[in-house]
C-alpha cells in the first residue's frame, strides 16, 4: 500500500507562519509601501492573509475592503466585519453595485442567459456549473446553467461555449471592479495591495486577469488549501469562517468553487496537485486515494491543461522587442 495521503500536506505551521510573515514585512519595505490593503470577503483565504498582514506590518497599517455586491450573501459580509473588528484593523464598506450596474455587468449577464433560454421564469436565480465528471470519462467537461425551479428543486441545462464565454465575462466585471477599488485605496494610502490566492487558485488558474489574479504580494500562493486551513487554525481564524464553505461569491445561486472550477473535492484537488507537482508515480497516487490509475491519469491531465493555461493568464504581456532589466 502506498503511502501517500493527506500527510503529505502537514508542516510546521508554526514555522511557516513566521516565514510568511517575515517574507510579507520585507517584501512590503522593499515596495517602498507603508501597509496593506486587501479584500475581505468572510472567507477562509483571506482571513489568513488578514491575519498574516496583521502579524507583518501591524494592525494599523492594514486596511480591509469589504465589497459585495447584489449576489454577495449577508452573511459572508457579516463574517468579515466581525473578523475584521477582532483583528482590530481599520474597515470600509464599499458596495460595487452602482459600479457594476453602470458597467452592465447584470445586463450583460441576463442577456447571454435568457437568449439562450428565453422561458425563464421572471426573477430567475442561476449559476454555472461543470457538467461532466472528471474521473470516469475522458469526454471533455462542459457547463450546465442551474436554475431554481421554485420547489427546492434545480433545473440543468446546458450551456454552448458561446453563452458560457459571455455569462463569464459578464461576471468577471465583479472581481476587476473590486481590484479597482483595492488600487485606489491602496494609491491613496501609499499601501500595497495583497493578493489572496491559495495554491489550487494560483497554480490551476481560478483567478481573473486584470481581477482577482492581480496583486503587489500574494502570501498564500505555494499553500494547499488544507494548509491554508491548518493555517487558520493556528491563526485563531473564527470558527464561523472556518466552517463557511468557499464560494465563488458571483451569481445569484450559491456556488461553490468544486462545482463551478475544480470539478473536485478540494481536498482530493490538494493531493492529486501535489502529486502532479512532485512528480508522485500515478500508481502511488491511485493506491493512496484508493482511486483507479485511470481515474487519476484523467484528473492529472485536466489539472496539466489547466496550470498550462494558467501560466499564460498569469502571464505578462507579450511585446515585440525585449527591454532592458532593472536592478
Amino acid at each position: 500500500m502506498s503511502g501517500f495521503g493527506p500527510a503529505v500536506l502537514g508542516m510546521d505551521v508554526e514555522a511557516e507562519i513566521e516565514t510568511i510573515v517575515e517574507a510579507l514585512r520585507s517584501q512590503v519595505a522593499g515596495l517602498h509601501r507603508r501597509g496593506l490593503v486587501l479584500g475581505l470577503s468572510g472567507g477562509i483565504d483571506s482571513a489568513v492573509c488578514a491575519a498574516l498582514a496583521v502579524r507583518a506590518v501591524g494592525p494599523g497599517r492594514v486596511l480591509a475592503l469589504l465589497m459585495p455586491d447584489r449576489d454577495t450573501p449577508v452573511e459572508a459580509t457579516e463574517r468579515a466585519a466581525t473578523y475584521a473588528a477582532r483583528l482590530g484593523i481599520e474597515t470600509t464598506i464599499e458596495d460595487i453595485d452602482p459600479i457594476l450596474e453602470a458597467a452592465g455587468c447584470y445586463r450583460r449577464r441576463s442577456a447571454a442567459i435568457e437568449r439562450a433560454f428565453p422561458d425563464l421564469p421572471t426573477g430567475y436565480r442561476a449559476k454555472i456549473a461543470i457538467a461532466s465528471g472528471v474521473l470516469d470519462s475522458d469526454r471533455v467537461p462542459y457547463f450546465e446553467l442551474v436554475v431554481d425551479g421554485g420547489d427546492g428543486s434545480d433545473v440543468r441545462r446546458r450551456m454552448s461555449s458561446e453563452t458560457y464565454l459571455e455569462v463569464v465575462a459578464a461576471t468577471n466585471m465583479k472581481q476587476r471592479t473590486r481590484k479597482l477599488v483595492e488600487y485606489t485605496h491602496a494609491e491613496a494610502r501609499n499601501r500595497a495591495v495583497l493578493g489572496t490566492p491559495n495554491r489550487l487558485e494560483y497554480e490551476l488558474g481560478f483567478f481573473v486577469r486584470g481581477g482577482d489574479g492581480l496583486a503587489d504580494v500574494k502570501p498564500i500562493a505555494h499553500l494547499y488549501k488544507s494548509q491554508v486551513y491548518l493555517l487558520a487554525d493556528a491563526l485563531d481564524v473564527d470558527e464561523a469562517i472556518r466552517a463557511a464553505t468557499p464560494s465563488t461569491d458571483t451569481y445569484s445561486l450559491p456556488q461553490t468553487q468544486e462545482e463551478f472550477f475544480f470539478g473536485l473535492s478540494l481536498q482530493l484537488t490538494d493531493l492529486l496537485l501535489y502529486g502532479l507537482d512532485n512528480d508522485v508515480p500515478e500508481r502511488a497516487i491511485a493506491e493512496g486515494l484508493g482511486m483507479s490509475v485511470d481515474q487519476v491519469r484523467r484528473a492529472l491531465r485536466e489539472m496539466g491543461g489547466k496550470r498550462r493555461a494558467a501560466a499564460r493568464g498569469g502571464a505578462e504581456a507579450l511585446i515585440v522587442r525585449p527591454l532592458p532589466t532593472v536592478d
